[in-house]
């Protein structure tokens, strides 16, 4: 029986999207993180879904997620554009954070390109630093992929290399014509809904992470039990606690993706044209 976020609940989602948008064939879906959401507005002749219109879809509660899934041309190839995530944070199952990898699949999405507002740890970083994901580290302490395999999934998909090579030299060869700096690192994602203690940010730290933030992996863990590739950005918002001597807030973050956006826009846009 397959879970109420599972591979047949993500057919029906597409059915009705596919009901507004028509034959639609997307060489990649964009997850597009906090205060990321300005790349929706380049997109092409777009067909504009509002999340609550999308059956299985909740609604989309935290500022910077516009809630609502476009259908459009972007650098001259079709996409599919998701403005807004569901997090576990908000009360929701790990399963339904990572429903819309299942649904843009359903589509025919072959490539997920996954963006999120992060922390920075690495001491080098600067707010509005752009980090090409290398791998990450779940401390979210929850996996999608619990409970009865779903039909079309790996039950023990290979995470040696969840972001996809090729896709990640692709991202530095675009970034480096386009003058975009690129950083490359590690991830970590965390439950939330609180910023990290200061403790916490040393231990990270220690483990190897880069940069810190509160979505992203369950995706990336659907994504890739159902074969598709994946390619990851963090936008570095803020050093995270302890490395600051300000206190984090959500509005810093939203702050500081919206200065960086453009050059978020431009290295999205020039990775998509060359897919």
């Amino acid at each position: 029986m397959s879970s109420p976020f599972g591979a047949q609940s993500a057919r029906a989602s597409a059915d009705g999207i596919r009901a507004r948008i028509g034959a639609f064939h997307p060489v990649a879906a964009i997850i597009l993180g906090s205060g990321l959401g300005g790349l929706a507005d380049r997109l092409l002749d777009p067909v504009v879904i509002p999340y609550h219109e999308i059956p299985g879809f909740p609604v989309s509660t935290v500022a910077g997620h516009a809630g609502q899934l476009l259908a459009g041309t972007l650098s001259g190839r079709p996409v599919l554009a998701l403005a807004g995530r569901f997090h576990m944070y908000e009360g929701h199952d790990a399963a339904l954070a990572a429903f819309p990898a299942r649904v843009v699949h359903a589509l025919g999405a072959p490539i997920l390109i996954v963006s999120n507002a992060a922390g920075g740890i690495r001491p080098t970083f600067v707010p509005g630093s752009l980090m090409l994901i290398r791998d990450h580290v779940n401390l979210m302490f929850r996996n999608p992929l619990i409970g009865l395999v779903e039909s079309g999934d790996e039950r023990f998909p290979d995470m040696s290399d969840p972001y996809d090579g090729e896709l990640r030299a692709l991202a530095r060869r675009v970034a480096a014509a386009g003058g975009v700096s690129l950083e490359e690192g590690v991830y970590a994602g965390l439950l939330g809904p609180s910023y990290e203690t200061r403790a916490e940010v040393r231990m990270l730290s220690v483990l190897g992470v880069d940069a810190v933030g509160m979505s992203t992996v369950p995706e990336v863990l659907v994504a890739r039990a159902i074969g598709m590739r994946v390619l990851g950005i963090s936008c570095i918002t803020n050093l995270a606690s302890g490395l600051s001597e300000t206190p984090i807030t959500h509005a810093e973050v939203i702050d500081t993706t919206a200065r960086a956006t453009r050059t978020f826009e431009t290295l999205i846009g020039d990775v998509v044209a060359a897919l």
